[in-house]
Formats: structure tokens, sequence, C-alpha cells
């Protein structure tokens, strides 16, 4: 394995993306997404996304080039269309135009359409957070769980993230696939070879298994059985109803490069703590995270992914062979 710099990695990463077709913008907002995702240990949502990624661009699932679109139908809504697009320049539009919304309002949303994977969900979060905004993303994904007692999926994993300022210090960050594990983990078990531990999936034929690829071809097991099914249907309410996105069991798969744009959704909540009258909320959240730590053994959620974010940052990052020969190809192909 080589190792590179976050720099270095997230400008070869984008020179890939542009060779492949995609946009200066896309390229990039997709490199900082991966190469970030890479950094805070989160893998499946990092570089082994990058040949799938490319495969979907020259399919036509993903436009390279899409450049996604924002109105604001009320005062405290942007209603954006990622133009079956990649999600994360629609996410990076979100998060230009949604502070201003939320301390105008208190409180301002955005819903995203037509769009597609989009990658570690606190990563946005954190980004509002750290403009002093509390902000909760909810986003839905292809089919992969079923309903709690059901057979066939109707929801996908369908991740939560939130993020809260803390003064003088990184945001608390809590990220979460409502299915025992996130389907990357998955991913990246099949493409080493490696099997999952039991518990994680069923099969096709709803037993428990450990080989990824029967994993990927049946159901995810829900956190916390029914409760996360109902945490499921509650975030396809969320992030696909109320953007008008596609489905669970309408999405083609983020995983290969078969059928047509996935057209998901994501929903971003922002809310500035500042408008709610009694100027507290830096003392509680002060409060809290003392009661909290103060406890050995126990740390703010978030604290894991900052301090491997740290260490990419002091020695780089490692790049498996696949991925290595996946940039090396970038001089040879053609826009």
């Amino acid at each position: 394995m080589s190792t590179q710099s976050l720099a270095d990695l997230s400008k070869r990463v984008a020179g890939t993306f542009v060779a492949h077709g995609c946009s200066d913008e896309a390229a990039a907002s997709v490199a900082r997404a991966l190469v970030t995702a890479e950094a805070d240990g989160l893998k499946g949502h990092g570089l082994s996304r990058v040949p799938t990624y490319l495969a979907m661009v020259k399919s036509g699932k993903i436009d390279g080039k899409a450049k996604p679109k924002s109105s604001n139908p009320r005062p405290g809504v942007l209603a954006i269309d990622a133009a079956k697009g990649f999600a994360y320049p629609a996410i990076d539009l979100a998060l230009a135009e949604l502070p201003a919304l939320a301390q105008k309002q208190g409180i301002a949303v955005a819903a995203i359409g037509n769009s597609n994977h989009c990658g570690a969900a606190g990563l946005p979060c954190e980004a509002l957070a750290k403009k002093g905004l509390v902000a909760l993303l909810f986003a839905n994904t292809p089919s992969a769980m079923a309903p709690w007692g059901g057979r066939e999926p109707v929801f996908g994993t369908n991740p939560i993230a939130f993020a809260a300022p803390i003064e003088g210090r990184e945001p608390a960050v809590v990220d979460l696939a409502l299915s025992k594990v996130a389907r990357g983990p998955i991913v990246a078990a099949k493409q080493k070879g490696e099997s999952i531990p039991s518990g994680w999936a069923l099969d096709a034929d709803g037993q428990d298994t450990t080989d990824p690829a029967k994993a990927l071809q049946g159901t995810m097991i829900p956190l916390g059985d029914a409760k996360g099914a109902a945490l499921a249907f509650m975030v396809e309410v969320l992030a696909a109803c109320i953007p008008g996105a596609h489905l669970a069991f309408e999405a083609s798969s983020f995983l290969d490069d078969k059928g047509g744009p996935p057209l998901t959704g994501q929903l971003l909540l922002a809310i500035d703590p500042a408008g709610f009258g009694h100027g507290r909320f830096g003392e509680r959240m002060a409060t809290l995270v003392a009661a909290i730590e103060r406890q050995q053994g126990a740390r703010i959620s978030g604290a894991r992914r900052l301090a491997n974010r740290a260490k990419a940052a002091r020695d780089g990052l490692a790049v498996s062979p696949e991925i290595e020969s996946v940039l090396k190809e970038t001089a040879s192909v053609k826009a």
C-alpha cells in the first residue's frame, strides 16, 4: 500500500473524476467527501466508493456534470434539485444557504431530491455545527431492510446524523445507520474477501449469514429490531416523501452501475440555538458534556472520528492497490 497526504490524495481523486467526465466542482466535492470519510475511519463511505462511482458516471447513472439548483418556496425552506448528479454538490449548496435562513428564522430545512449516495451523513451536520447551529440529516437509501415481521425489503439502511456545537472545541457528532451495521462495511468485506459477523444480515432465504455477497442479496437486520424498523419508516417519510424522492424500493442500487439514477433524497435541518430567547445553550451543553466526560471510559459521540482524522492529517492515508490502480489510470482516460 502507498501512503499519501490528505491534500495530495484529494487532488488525485478529484483529478480522476474530472478525467472521467465530471465537472471540476462535482469532482472536488466528491473528493473532499470521500477523503474526509476515509480519514475519519469510515471506510465504507471512503475510497472504496471510487470504482463504483466512476462506473455509475460512465453508465449515466450519475450525471457527473450536473449542477444542483435551489428554490425558496417558504421562508425557512430550501428545495434543492440534485439534478441526477452526486449528492455532495447538492449538500454543499444546502450548507451554503441554510445558515443564513436558520439565523433569520431560528430554524431552516433543506429538502434534496433527485439525489444519490450521500456518504458519511455526519459530515454535513458537523459543518453546520461549526457555524453554531444544531443540525440533523436524514437520508433514504435503496431498499435493504424489511419492515419488522416482513421478508421483502422496503426501507433502506436510512442513516440519521446529528451535530451540536460545543464552545471551545469540535462539535459533537452522531452518525448511525438504522440497520445494525451500514451496508458500506459489508461492501468493503466483500471487496476484501472477508466474512462478516453473525447478526448483521439475512440472506435471500431469511437466514443469518456471514457471507457479505449473500448479505447484499438479502436484507439487513434493523438496529433495535422493531424499533429500528419504525425509525427507518420515519426517515423514509422525511427523506423521500417530503423531498418527493424515490422511495427505497423504487431506487436503483448505490453499489453498481445497473439501472437508472436512484433519485433518493435527503432532508437537512438547521436550528439556531441563539433564536430561543434564553441564551443558555452554551452553558447547558458544557454541563452535559462535563457530566459525560467525568465518567471514566465515556466520551462524546464523534471523538473517535476526530482522533482518526488527526492521525490521518499527521501520517497520511494508506491507499489500497485496487484504488491506487484506479487513480494511476487517470492520465490515460479521456474526458
